[in-house]
């Protein structure tokens, strides 16, 4: 159990970081759209060009690494049918996750559904020669001539792929740029990136129980007018261990939520500098459920501390 005096930092931080975000976004129009008469997901500006994108993504590390023949694969279709059925756009891979790459690729071609995605994929390499090879074969795979969103995966040789993904960017293979990490060692080199360098995108984990994130790093992107996707929201699965058997607070219905996949997810959106998540999945009705977070009203202040209290404990 964390001390008395731990928990109120946590919620110090946790509400500082929120206020800061808020007050960031005046000015801005509404944060939100409000969903349609169908009930469409909720959405979010990208900052930097004001384009909307839905609040709830997909991520493929692990889910989209299997074989074009496999039953995980045909169990996919029906995931990718689902997502993009219920207004979904985003779907994050990356030339590091296995066959990922050329699994969307596929189901994009498959289906017909290019229109629809906005892609986001990565540059992994330690040299200008490694990355232009890397982005050729990631076009390749992907079945496409240009992406949406180019990120300099977990800052790899950061300084050298951003300058080339800028220059794809101007050349309209690219619409816009980024660069991620997934853990608490990367927060410190990010927040240094944010002020010196100008930037569409970050992608960063923040869950309910790792909240680093919220104390520099978010309330600086927003502040900075960077989108922020939001990995590793269900801490690579072991938060549903935490919960096994464990009811969900008693107000889970007062913000629509009825598992805790979609408390996870809502609690990393209601962030205001948050603009996507990204769960990854390859089962229908997990993805079914992954976007319900995307509806309704937003966790507030008080929940979202109930819930760092909870997996701070």
């Amino acid at each position: 159990m964390h001390s008395p005096s731990r928990r109120r930092f946590l919620d110090s931080a946790l509400a500082t970081s929120i206020v800061a975000g808020l007050g960031a976004t005046a000015g801005m129009g509404p944060l939100f759209a409000a969903p349609a008469a169908g009930g469409t997901l909720l959405t979010r500006p990208i900052p930097s060009s004001g384009e909307r994108l839905p609040v709830i993504g997909a991520g493929t590390s692990g889910s989209y690494d299997v074989a074009l023949d496999s039953p995980e694969y045909a169990q996919l279709q029906q995931v990718v049918k689902i997502f993009f059925d219920g207004g979904g756009r985003l779907i994050d891979t990356s030339p590091n996750y296995g066959a990922s790459d050329t699994v969307v690729g596929s189901l994009l071609h498959g289906g017909g559904w290019r229109e629809k995605a906005f892609i986001a994929t990565k540059i992994a390499a330690d040299s200008r020669e490694a990355a232009e090879a890397q982005w050729a074969e990631s076009l390749r795979r992907l079945r496409t001539d240009k992406v949406e969103l180019l990120q300099v995966h977990n800052l790899r040789d950061w300084q050298t792929q951003l300058a080339y993904a800028r220059e794809l960017k101007a050349q309209g293979r690219t619409k816009y740029v980024g660069v991620t990490h997934y853990t608490d060692a990367g927060l410190p080199e990010l927040e240094r990136i944010l002020r010196g360098e100008k930037l569409d995108f970050i992608q960063i984990h923040y869950s309910v129980n790792s909240t680093g994130a919220a104390q520099t790093v978010l309330p600086l992107a927003q502040d900075r007018g960077v989108a922020v996707i939001v990995n590793r929201a269900f801490d690579d699965g072991k938060l549903f261990a935490k919960v096994k058997d464990v009811p969900l607070p008693a107000w889970a219905a007062e913000a629509g939520v009825t598992s805790w996949a979609q408390m996870f997810l809502k609690f990393a959106i209601s962030h205001p500098a948050v603009t996507v998540v990204i769960p990854a999945t390859g089962k229908p009705e997990r993805q079914l459920d992954q976007l319900k977070a995307g509806h309704g009203p937003m966790l507030s202040q008080a929940q979202q501390q109930e819930l760092v209290r909870q997996f701070a404990a």
